[in-house]
């Protein structure tokens, strides 16, 4: 086997079409030096496993004029539309048309000033056209130039000398729209490759100089002026201000950042002055994670794309034979004019062609993920775009997704010891955990001043959704749900303390209690406050149509169901453990057509995974949920998720309106066939203008924003 060589991303100037995506592709994989390519024509990149060189990359693509460039080279701006030279060549062949019209109308078709017109608008707007249908037609591959070639020569054969011209000019304006229509719906990423400036002030010793971001190494210390974007990932290590961080989460809001807080690329520094010390390199920010997750969901299939493909995989030779047969069965059989005929199969060929329908699915998804980034959303490819549109239920984490995630201790109550004792021991123990309710103690025992830092642990061992045990003072004592005492304990919990538990569970608190196998010293209870958010993003997803929002929480019933009733949701889930939720999540999947699971995106991963959308809460600075969840809030902000349902059902009647318009049209012009009434520019026109159509009609995605 030979060597496999690692692979090289770059990026690609003029790819327009989906054909001619995959066309580049086979034309790079049969380079030699070349394993393997892959191109993802949503981001308008490649992929090459092995070597070759740029200019082999350019000649590959050469039948469609493509330049490629590094992946992280700057792109070249494009000259105004307008200017471009291609589109100039129809504008003087469109003007040379209609003066040859006017001759033809006054000095009749056949005029030699008419026809020499018309023969130079053909020539001036199609040579383009003409070199790659002649080199695709001897290599026998009959794409849409080859196939418009042919037409063109054939009507200006039979005399249609004017009939020819048009079809050029149309099909000219039409790729030239076409390549417009793709740049804009692309656009989105490109405006997130520009947020992060390309160098930064960087302090060195004694000396501040400006670096390129390239260059910055981890450790450097930024400075960061008011008004200026950060260009690299980071601690504040000195100064407040409040950042601009809508590129990064969508939060139209700033944000106060102080000292130890950390800051991403691409956020904008409204006020203060900043010190920040260098925690990533230019590849490893946020941001940098963010186009690199984008772009490869671009390049993922929906499920509607792939039926489209198997569609006309099948459907292109049925043309192909269909044409071939209505040109020759009529002249053979029936005696008919074979111009006629052939002229119509001609036609059929072009109008058969199925550009509309194979990109009526990529560029609608390619638009959608685009603007979902830009609003602070990442879908992680076409299959949870769709699945978003279709979910019926939405099952949510509680702590850290429907509350703040930071408990704060409410309520110490002993039982024949001492508080400020109980409280230390207990925090002595929690300060080896990272539970949201162990930081709530070990906040609570630093507030009072309990030295409980220094105090010996000793064989601390986590019981799985209980509690923890550790020894201190050479006794052992445990920390955790009343639960756990009720096993732990032989009469269980007594009565009085358990009355106790049940007061504060119904005030939505959260009730731990420290103890020995002896029986319960104190009781401690926190409680977490449910994100304002929250309530206004339940109730948007219950208007929006979702059957049911549940709370799953290992928390107890009481605690569970008054911080529920506070949040709106449908139905809650208590007292569960890991597994429990993943096993609901399954029943949920069993019952219900489409489910999504929220959370932190580190913790529940098992019930995130068995989800058909698993969705992870504050992405921003969080490797764990870019990586593990197929929809990512980079906020801290639920209301994003209504968001993202309306997008992606938006998305879905988008995709299915442009695939029934290309069938459509398709249908209509075969239908014209029958009396001879489709003319070759009409052909075209209803190729092409339904190209165009479909993806002006995708484009739409765009104006779809996060409601106030």
């Amino acid at each position: 086997m030979s060597e496999q060589r690692e692979a090289k991303t770059y990026r690609v100037r003029g790819l327009s079409c989906a054909n001619c995506a995959a066309k580049f592709e086979n034309n790079v994989k049969a380079l030699p030096g070349v394993q393997d390519a892959k191109v993802n024509f949503g981001a308008s990149k490649i992929t090459v496993w092995g070597a070759a060189t740029i200019e082999e990359l350019e000649k590959a693509g050469a039948f469609e004029n493509l330049k490629v460039l590094e992946e992280k080279e700057k792109a070249v701006k494009r000259e105004p539309f307008w200017k471009q030279k291609e589109n100039m060549k129809v504008c003087i062949s469109a003007i040379l048309l209609a003066i040859s019209w006017l001759f033809g109308k006054q000095y009749g078709e056949g005029h030699l000033f008419a026809s020499t017109g018309y023969a130079l608008s053909i020539i001036i707007g199609g040579y383009s056209l003409f070199m790659k249908g002649f080199r695709n037609f001897v290599r026998l591959n009959f794409d849409m130039n080859t196939l418009m070639t042919v037409a063109v020569l054939g009507a200006a054969a039979i005399g249609e000398w004017g009939e020819g011209a048009a079809v050029v000019i149309l099909f000219a304006i039409s790729e030239a729209l076409e390549r417009y229509s793709m740049d804009k719906a692309r656009q989105s990423i490109e405006s997130l490759m520009e947020i992060a400036p390309k160098e930064a002030w960087v302090r060195r010793g004694n000396e501040e100089m400006m670096v390129p971001v390239d260059e910055i190494q981890i450790g450097d210390i930024m400075i960061v002026k008011p008004g200026q974007k950060l260009a690299m990932d980071g601690i504040v290590i000195k100064g407040t201000s409040a950042l601009n961080q809508a590129a990064i989460t969508g939060e139209s809001v700033p944000v106060t950042k102080t000292v130890g807080d950390e800051v991403f690329a691409g956020t904008l520094n409204e006020e203060g002055l900043l010190e920040v010390k260098v925690t990533k390199r230019a590849e490893d920010t946020t941001l940098a994670k963010i186009i690199h997750l984008v772009e490869e969901a671009q390049a993922g299939r929906a499920p509607s794309q792939a039926f489209v493909d198997r569609f006309a995989k099948y459907y292109t030779p049925a043309i192909i034979i269909f044409a071939l047969l209505l040109s020759v069965f009529p002249p053979l059989w029936l005696g008919a004019d074979w111009s006629e005929w052939i002229y119509r199969g001609l036609a059929l060929l072009i109008v058969g062609c199925p550009c509309a329908l194979v990109i009526s699915t990529p560029v609608a998804i390619v638009t959608a993920i685009g603007n979902a980034a830009k609003n602070g959303v990442l879908i992680k490819g076409g299959i949870y775009l769709e699945e978003a549109g279709n979910l019926e239920v939405v099952a949510f984490d509680k702590t850290g997704t429907l509350t703040k995630g930071v408990p704060s201790v409410t309520d110490v109550v002993t039982y024949g010891g001492d508080e400020r004792e109980g409280l230390a021991i207990a925090a002595a123990i929690e300060k080896n955990s990272q539970h949201p309710l162990a930081k709530a103690i070990v906040r609570k025992a630093e507030e009072d001043g309990l030295p409980f830092h220094d105090e010996p642990v000793e064989g601390f061992q986590s019981i799985t959704g209980k509690g923890v045990k550790a020894e201190v003072k050479k006794e052992i004592y445990y920390v955790g749900s009343p639960g756990l005492f009720e096993e732990l304990l032989p009469n269980g919990i007594p009565a009085e303390i358990k009355e106790q538990i049940e007061a504060l569970q119904t005030q939505g608190k959260t009730v731990m209690a420290l103890g020995t196998e002896k029986g319960i010293l104190a009781v401690i209870a926190a409680a977490d406050e449910i994100r304002d958010s929250s309530k206004e993003a339940i109730r948007k997803l219950h208007r929006a149509g979702i059957k049911k929002t549940v709370m799953l929480t290992g928390d107890n019933r009481r605690t569970a169901e008054a911080a529920g009733k506070e949040a709106g949701v449908s139905d809650i889930k208590a007292d569960l453990l890991p597994e429990d939720k993943l096993n609901f999540i399954k029943a949920l999947r069993e019952k219900y057509r489409s489910v999504a699971m929220v959370g932190d995106g580190v913790n529940d991963a098992p019930a995130l995974a068995a989800s058909t959308v698993g969705v992870a809460m504050g992405g921003a600075g969080t490797d764990t949920a870019l990586e593990t969840a197929d929809i990512v809030l980079m906020a801290d902000d639920l209301r994003k998720l209504p968001y993202t349902i309306r997008l992606s059902r938006k998305a879905l009647a988008i995709i299915k309106q442009n695939i029934a318009f290309a069938l459509g049209v398709k249908a209509l012009a075969l239908l014209l066939i029958a009396p001879g009434w489709l003319t070759l520019w009409l052909a075209v026109f209803a190729d092409m203008g339904a190209t165009l159509i479909v993806t002006l009609n995708s484009m739409r995605l765009v104006k779809v924003e996060d409601e106030p």
